[in-house]
């Protein structure tokens, strides 16, 4: 049940801003200076519901180069059912604001964005970032949800990551309702892991490429998100719903890596169910003279592809996840998709 607060009738109060209940906010949190004496800023919208609930950061471009969780943002706050929110909704669709405009993943010191918390006002760009980010955004929320994609050249299946060993981020991640969750331990300095220290449950969706918008993907991560949100009693429920279908949680999964350089032909979907020996693709010399076939070392649904054909030996070729039964899985997915695809903005009327 959500949490009933008290404090979220007095205002939210965001690098020095005042947000009252039943405000709607855009700020902008200064990040620094370009070397150009530019000034640069992080976007925040802010909606600070009438009644008392849970407060919800949901962000995107942790990444500078992973933009469809912008896109999800922005769809998010277009949806009428805002209006008879409670609690508060932080959206911060870009992040890494430095590597959005240069369409690169890192920040301009190289640095990993998501291995830099809870960073210090006195480290590193990316730690100063990491620093305020955590002291004005996540600091003031109860829950939060982190959107990514694949790495450049990678393509996610639609998912969620969570640290199922706690029970609240587990409800959270079973209410997002994508068919697939996969139980992945907090990485160091990230920002799941350090929100979760901050006693934060924190999901992690998954989904497309970097640099591309997937619309299946958009599409499963504003629904998803509006269910958590009811999960929490942030909105209504909606009348006549259908109850979705139960995600299927991954026991384990595999990178299957490429063996040796060359350029990859591959025969594998994402959502495709892989049995142990199964080719997955070719690797061969520009000549044809020689090939390799990767197989897969293990049973499962293929989660991640990478679409790039020029690979190196040890590139990462195939995320496998591992699940009982996992030909039913494979049909849930594809089942789901196809709902999610037919369905021209299926969220907009809830």
């Amino acid at each position: 049940m959500a949490k009933d607060d008290d404090k979220t009738r007095e205002p939210l109060i965001i690098s020095d801003n005042e947000i009252r209940p039943g405000q709607r906010l855009t700020l902008d949190l200064v990040v620094g200076r370009l070397y150009t004496h530019s000034p640069i800023t992080m976007p925040v919208h802010v909606i600070h519901g009438k009644r008392p609930g849970p407060r919800l950061f949901v962000c995107a471009a942790i990444h500078g180069d992973e933009i469809n969780g912008v896109e999800i943002i922005r769809r998010l706050l277009r949806l009428p059912a805002l209006r008879r929110l409670r609690g508060a909704l932080i959206a911060i669709p870009i992040v890494n604001v430095h590597g959005f405009i240069s369409h690169s993943r890192y920040l301009p010191d190289r640095r990993d964005l998501n291995r830099s918390f809870p960073g210090s006002h006195k480290g590193s760009l990316a730690a100063r970032l990491a620093h305020l980010f955590m002291d004005e955004i996540v600091s003031a929320c109860t829950h939060g949800i982190d959107l990514h994609t694949g790495a450049q050249h990678r393509n996610n299946l639609p998912q969620i990551r969570a640290f199922l060993d706690d029970a609240e981020t587990e409800r959270l991640a079973r209410a997002f309702s994508v068919p697939v969750i996969l139980n992945a331990d907090l990485r160091d300095g990230s920002l799941r892991q350090v929100a979760a220290d901050h006693g934060i449950p924190t999901l992690l969706y998954e989904a497309g490429e970097a640099l591309r918008f997937d619309e299946v993907g958009i599409r499963i991560g504003v629904k998803g998100i509006l269910s958590v949100m009811r999960a929490l009693d942030m909105l209504p429920q909606t009348k006549h719903a259908r109850p979705p279908k139960p995600p299927v949680v991954a026991r384990s999964s595999t990178w299957v890596r490429a063996p040796e350089g060359g350029i990859l032909r591959s025969t594998t979907t994402l959502g495709m169910r892989v049995k142990k020996g199964d080719v997955l693709a070719t690797i061969a010399d520009p000549f044809g003279e020689r090939e390799n076939e990767v197989r897969s070392p293990v049973e499962g649904i293929v989660i991640c592809r990478m679409d790039l054909p020029l690979v190196n030996e040890g590139d990462g070729l195939f995320h496998v996840a591992r699940f009982h039964q996992a030909d039913k899985v494979a049909a849930h997915i594809e089942a789901y998709h196809s709902e999610i695809a037919d369905e021209p903005e299926p969220y907009l009327d809830q």
